[in-house]
């Protein structure tokens, strides 16, 4: 139980130094290119969202798992375009 928490807290720990080590990298990159902070800001958050998305269907193809890659992508592509028109209903209520 021990180990589990303390495996648990140091994932959330090399997570967040991670996040921010990219965020700053991809500041830092933006500058050097002249590019706007939004172009890359774009282009963080979809490499951060895929990444994981990408990582478990790798592992599920070397595993010889094909079902849990093509969950992975429509579960995914399921939740986002829920998300998306979860928070459009929400904002048009708000508006009358």
């Amino acid at each position: 139980m021990f180990l589990n928490i303390s495996l648990l807290i140091l994932g959330f720990a090399a997570l967040t130094f991670g996040a921010e080590g990219l965020v700053r990298g991809s500041a830092s990159l933006a500058i050097r290119l002249s590019l706007t902070p939004l172009i890359i800001g774009l282009t963080v958050v979809s490499f951060g969202t895929s990444t994981p998305e990408l990582v478990v269907s790798l592992f599920a193809s070397l595993n010889h798992q094909a079902d849990i890659s093509i969950g992975n992508v429509v579960g995914s592509n399921m939740f986002n375009i829920g998300i998306i028109l979860g928070l459009i209903a929400i904002s048009t209520l708000k508006l009358r």
